[in-house]
C-alpha cells in the first residue's frame, strides 16, 4: 500500500513539474492574456458604472419630483386651512407625510448611488493605471525575450564547434569555386577559339600576308606611296 502511495506521489510530482515547465515556457503569453482579461473586466466595470450612474440620475429626478409634490400639497393644505377645512387640511398633511417618507428613501438611495459611483470610478481609474503599467512591463518583457532569442541564436551558431558558421563558410567557398570554374571555362573557350577557331585561321593568314585583309593593306600602302611620289614630282617642277 505504501508503494502505491509513493507512486501516486511521484506521479503528482511529475505532473506538477510538467505543469510548471509549460507555465514557464509560456509565461509571457499567459501574462499577456491576464492583462487582456483585466482589461475585459474593466470594460465590464465600466458597464456596471453606467448602470449605477443611470440609477443616480433617476433618483435625482425622482427627488425633484417628490419635492415638487410636497410643495404642492403643502400649498393645498394651507389653502384648506384658509377656508376652514381643518379635516381636509389634515388629510392633505397625511399625504405630505407619505410623500416625505418616500422622499427620504429616495434621498438615501441617491446618496448610496453617489457613493457607489465614486468608488467605482476610483477603482476603474486605479485598475486602468495598473493595466498600463503591466502593458509597459509586457512590452519590456517581449523586448528582453527577443534579445535573449537573438543571443541564443548567436550562441548556437558559434557554439558546438561553430557548426552553423562553418556550414555558411563552406557554402561561400562553394560559390566562389563555382565562379572561378566559370571564369576558367570562359578563358579556356577564348583561348581555344584563338587557337583553333575561324578567327585563329584568319589571324594566321593575315600574319602571312595572305587574304583580303593583307591585300587591302598592301593596295592602300601602294596608293599612299604613289600619292607621295606624285607630290614630290610636282614639288620639283
Amino acid at each position: 500500500m505504501s508503494v502505491i502511495k509513493k507512486m501516486v506521489t511521484l506521479l503528482r510530482g511529475s505532473v506538477r513539474e510538467i505543469g510548471e515547465s509549460v507555465v514557464d515556457a509560456n509565461a509571457t503569453r499567459i501574462y499577456e492574456q491576464e492583462i487582456l482579461d483585466a482589461k475585459h473586466n474593466i470594460e465590464q466595470a465600466r458597464g456596471d458604472l453606467t448602470l449605477v450612474m443611470a440609477k443616480e440620475m433617476q433618483s435625482a429626478r425622482e427627488i425633484q419630483r417628490l419635492q415638487g409634490e410636497v410643495a404642492r400639497y403643502e400649498s393645498l393644505a394651507i389653502e384648506a386651512l384658509n377656508k376652514a377645512q381643518e379635516g381636509l387640511a389634515e388629510e392633505v398633511a397625511a399625504k405630505v407625510a407619505t410623500i416625505e417618507q418616500e422622499l427620504e428613501a429616495q434621498t438615501q438611495a441617491h446618496a448610496s448611488y453617489a457613493i457607489q459611483v465614486a468608488k467605482l470610478k476610483e477603482l476603474i481609474k486605479t485598475a486602468e493605471a495598473r493595466v498600463r503599467e503591466h502593458e509597459r512591463q509586457l512590452a519590456m518583457a517581449k523586448t528582453t525575450e527577443s534579445v535573449y532569442r537573438a543571443t541564443q541564436s548567436i550562441s548556437d551558431s558559434i557554439g558546438s564547434g561553430g557548426s552553423k558558421l562553418v556550414s555558411a563558410r563552406e557554402s561561400l567557398e562553394r560559390i566562389k569555386q563555382r565562379h572561378e570554374d566559370l571564369a576558367d571555362r570562359m578563358t579556356a573557350a577564348s583561348q581555344l577559339e584563338n587557337e583553333l577557331g575561324h578567327s585563329a585561321l584568319e589571324k594566321k593568314l593575315a600574319a602571312a600576308g595572305i587574304g583580303d585583309s593583307s591585300d587591302r593593306a598592301r593596295k592602300a600602302m601602294e596608293r599612299i606611296r604613289a600619292r607621295q611620289a606624285e607630290g614630290s614630282v610636282k614639288a620639283a617642277e
